[in-house]
């Protein structure tokens, strides 16, 4: 049986291509399960899971939920909103509580950056980053891969834009980590006030025009506005924004080819992605909702694995 190279996944950048190989072989036999009748295996029927979310998600955190189900875990849920962190308890205080009830994995989203490095290194459990600010977001990173590679085969050698406010995405950061280490050429397109100064430093090209990127690539990962993490104006309105960097099925059209459309969502139809495009038969964005669920099993799976019990 092969494992993986690491105890934990925190981010992207502690991963092997290896690893992401295996996490996708594994996600092929998931994605068989949960496409049958009954769609359970009893693989982790001994194993507790902590989804941990100090953050808001809606997507993240029911796929990890029914991925977590679909293996038999069991499982505590944990919303920051509703919890002691209001009083003022710690997140070492928070995360020892939990695994005093005798926890195997934790699943954690973070509005701060390297919390799941931090906390990787006082507890002892397996911990699965989630998203930890604007930073990383691992799992997201490798279902939209994982959807590229079921799309058009492979990665390898792909080119692939990735749209939108790059300097506030944890999204970004974990693809250009994720395509690069699998061999595809990688390019970022925004305003200029939302594409981090040393961008290039990671040896990622910047294209300032959409019609360009959209000319050049093979796959377009649009991402939203995040206005919650904005505290001044990046832009001058959310017109404009939609007028050069919005994507819309006549521009899709006027490229002379068929390119491939990812959105992580939430989706701000209208803004980035208008609905034409975003339900075209171009977009994937339905599948990588359902890839997420087969990754975050075999992500889950693997790590499980190397739990002495």
């Amino acid at each position: 049986m092969k494992a993986l190279s690491t105890e934990h996944l925190l981010g992207i950048k502690y991963l092997k291509n290896e690893d992401i190989n295996l996490i996708f072989e594994t996600a092929d036999h998931f994605k068989e399960v949960i496409n049958r009748p009954i769609k359970k295996v009893p693989s982790l029927r001994d194993i507790t899971i902590a989804n941990l979310f100090f953050e808001n998600s809606t997507r993240t955190k029911l796929s990890f939920e029914l991925a977590e189900k679909r293996l038999s875990a069991d499982i505590i849920n944990f919303s920051a909103s509703q919890s002691s962190v209001k009083k003022g308890e710690t997140l070492i205080d928070t995360v020892n509580n939990i695994l005093s009830m005798k926890v195997d994995i934790v699943v954690m989203r973070h509005p701060n950056v390297g919390a799941g490095v931090f906390l990787s290194k006082h507890v002892d459990a397996r911990i699965i980053n989630a998203g930890d600010g604007a930073h990383e977001h691992p799992t997201q990173a490798l279902l939209d891969s994982y959807s590229i590679k079921e799309k058009l085969g492979t990665v390898k050698g792909k080119k692939i834009v990735i749209i939108g406010d790059i300097l506030h995405s944890r999204v970004a950061l974990s693809n250009i980590f994720a395509l690069q280490l699998q061999g595809a050429q990688v390019k970022v397109c925004g305003p200029t006030t939302l594409i981090p100064k040393h961008i290039t430093s990671l040896g990622v090209e910047v294209e300032t025009n959409l019609k360009k990127a959209l000319e050049w690539c093979d796959v377009a990962n649009v991402l939203r506005v995040q206005h919650e993490r904005m505290d001044i104006k990046y832009f001058p309105s959310i017109r404009e924004y939609t007028q050069l960097f919005g994507i819309n099925k006549q521009l899709l059209d006027s490229l002379g080819k068929k390119i491939v459309i990812m959105h992580p969502g939430p989706i701000n139809r209208g803004v980035e992605i208008t609905s034409d495009v975003a339900d075209s038969d171009q977009s994937i964005i339905l599948n990588q909702v359902e890839n997420g669920v087969a990754i975050r099993m075999a992500v889950i799976y693997l790590l499980a694995q190397q739990i002495k019990k």
